[in-house]
């Protein structure tokens, strides 16, 4: 299991009660900090200072935009989390507007204990999305080089007249002897029979 980094939070609200109220409720030793955004200009000129940002609350309306365009664009960024805080009258309609984007709607009012529990559930999701996200890397990694390998094969096959079996056979053995993996030797072969 990976260990992973404390979360870091960008509060967006045009008071500074969510920052406040998020600092209060999320503990330390998980959160390593909560930075805030009056408008939404501000919140993104945050993001592109700060490479580290897991998880936006965005506290709807915001002086420059409502908040929906911003955590859609937000959202886009997969890796980043999003909670979008509405009044409650307009709860559902927000809610089915931005939920197709992964976004998280709460209504107003909201308790600290009800913000800290969407924080948690939102850490929860990105943790599984996170482990999802290693094992696509390694798969496709894995099917590079299985691309890679047939491909060298195949011209040791065309040049060399070897049989599937004995090209098979010499990349895994020069991947051996050399120490390297056999993407690395393959593209070697490719690169010496291809020009």
């Amino acid at each position: 299991m990976v260990e992973r980094r404390p979360y870091s939070v960008l509060a967006v609200s045009k008071t500074e009660q969510l920052c406040n109220m998020l600092s209060d409720a999320l503990p330390k030793d998980l959160f390593s900090r909560v930075v805030s955004a009056s408008e939404s200009g501000e919140a993104r000129r945050r993001m592109t200072e700060m490479s580290d940002v897991d998880i936006v609350v965005i506290n709807t309306p915001l002086p420059d935009d409502f908040g929906i365009e911003l955590a859609v664009g937000i959202a886009a960024r997969r890796e980043i989390g999003v909670i979008l805080i509405v009044k409650a009258d307009i709860f559902e309609q927000v809610a089915s507007k931005v939920e197709k984007y992964g976004i998280v709607t709460l209504k107003r009012p909201l308790s600290k204990n009800e913000l800290y529990m969407a924080v948690r559930m939102l850490c929860a999701v990105r943790h599984r999305f996170e482990a999802y996200e290693r094992e696509a890397v390694s798969l496709r990694a894995k099917m590079e080089e299985i691309r890679l390998v047939n491909r060298a094969k195949w011209l040791l096959m065309d040049r060399l007249k070897m049989s599937e079996p004995e090209a098979h056979r010499y990349v895994e053995k020069q991947a051996m002897d050399r120490c390297v993996k056999k993407a690395e030797v393959a593209r070697s072969i490719i690169r010496a029979y291809e020009n």
